[in-house]
């Protein structure tokens, strides 16, 4: 199959601390030339600073496929796309895109102020190259989507933010481009307009069209792209299926922490009330650890200051899996010590036991706190410690004999099985009993 994108060789490189001016003089600009020449000959100044921010990027892109650009801050996702979309032209390479885009990189991006919403919506689909007959058949789709029928004849200048993402990403969607480029914008929606944001998307895939969508929000990426390209520093550091992209990028900024100690209350996180004083992992032999294999159990120990008596006092522990999804919540709530009474001045520490076959392969990021009551929290650390877990292949484990790559999951617990068998009597084919009767 014909790829719809095709980017070879690509390379965008911007001029650091210097602006040039709008109009210049033919004296300006002959001097400006002499300066450039000087500079190029050794005779002048030192060169103005440059910087890559893409460089020597690769990869083409299927129709029908929903592709997450992921990586840090500065990566270049964002130069990416304003390349892909023609805002910016390339310092090197060639982008070919076979097919009509419609992208979705700022609040507001291709709005004029002063126009209505209605409005807005045909100059979109003028852009787009769309004929007014087309953009009339979808109209209504786009203001059901977008939820803005009452502002739809106001100016989009008195719209909100989350207003303007809704109908753009509504006019971007709907106006049937081959290719839909989506930034990070999408965070400004609320949590129900991003899940239908994200539907939507699904279903412009499922009608062979492109979808590139650059986030930080790793679940949605794992739940919506097909593939992900990674980019590290301008350049594709890893391109393939979703999980192994996104663990990658998650790792990258990860470094295995068995233990966090704050050697003074003053540095600790926390209150008047509480602070945390360590938080640690050991193995089955009480020794600080950074890897576990699958088959050994594990614990994780909060060590905090109480600094004021007749306090009520809980710990906590959140464990995260790469992605940043919770696998699950424990706290010692039903200490039979403490339950219910208050803690004296001095260091506690509480040790939670985390059993063997109950996390899945990866790493786990620990958030730890004290708190009086749910809605009363004296210390939070989140990313308190990490640690990896790791596969053992051992037989009696959940794995068996299932050599392959596992399919996922936050936990892979060893679960009991029961068996029964029943003997059943097949019955007999015409064919069987002709030769019975031979």
């Amino acid at each position: 199959m014909r790829s719809i994108i095709t980017v070879e060789n690509l390379g965008k490189q911007y001029r650091l601390g210097t602006q040039g001016a709008a109009y210049d003089t033919v004296r300006e600009a002959l001097t400006n030339a002499l300066m450039r020449w000087g500079k190029a000959t050794g005779n002048g100044g030192s060169s103005p600073q440059t910087l890559w921010a893409l460089r020597n990027v690769n990869f083409e892109v299927k129709p029908g496929e929903i592709v997450g650009i992921i990586g840090r801050n500065g990566a270049g996702k964002s130069t990416l796309l304003k390349i892909l979309s023609r805002i910016t032209e390339p310092t090197t390479g060639r982008v070919e895109l076979r097919g009509r885009v419609g992208s979705l990189l700022e609040v507001g991006t291709g709005f004029h102020p002063e126009l209505t919403g209605r409005e807005n919506i045909f100059l979109n689909g003028s852009i787009l190259g769309m004929r007014r007959t087309e953009i009339h058949s979808k109209f209504d789709e786009i203001v059901a989507f977008a939820e803005i029928e009452k502002f739809l004849d106001t100016p989009v200048k008195r719209y909100s933010s989350g207003m303007y993402v809704r109908l753009a990403f509504a006019v971007a969607a709907h106006l049937q481009p081959e290719i839909l480029l989506v930034d990070e914008v999408l965070a400004v929606g609320d949590a129900a307009f991003q899940k239908k944001c994200l539907g939507k998307m699904q279903d412009v895939a499922s009608q062979g069209r492109t979808v590139l969508f650059v986030s930080h929000n790793m679940p949605a990426v794992q739940r919506l792209c097909t593939r992900a390209i990674l980019l590290e520093n301008g350049q594709v550091s890893k391109d393939g299926q979703v999980p192994g992209v996104t663990a990658a990028y998650l790792r990258a900024g990860m470094t295995q922490l068995g233990e966090r100690v704050w050697t003074t209350p003053e540095s600790a996180p926390g209150d008047d009330v509480v602070r945390l004083r360590a938080v640690r992992a050991r193995n089955s032999a009480g020794q600080i650890c950074s890897d576990f294999m699958i088959g050994e159990p594990l614990s994780v120990e909060v060590e905090f200051w109480v600094l004021q008596p007749d306090h009520v006092l809980d710990a906590a522990l959140y464990f995260y899996e790469e992605s940043g999804s919770l696998i699950f919540a424990t706290g010692d709530y039903q200490s039979e010590q403490w339950r219910g009474r208050s803690r004296p001045v001095g260091i506690h520490r509480s040790l939670c036991q985390v059993p063997a076959d109950l996390l899945n392969e990866g790493t786990v990021s620990i958030l730890a706190g004290v708190s009086a009551n749910p809605d009363t929290l004296h210390a939070l650390e989140r990313d308190a410690i990490t640690f990896r877990i790791l596969d053992d292949m051992r037989e009696g484990g959940a794995r068996g004999n299932y050599m392959r790559e596992w399919p996922g999951g936050a936990v892979r617990p060893l679960l009991q099985w029961t068996f029964k068998y029943e003997q059943l009597e097949l019955p007999r084919t015409e064919v069987q009993s002709s030769k019975v009767a031979r």
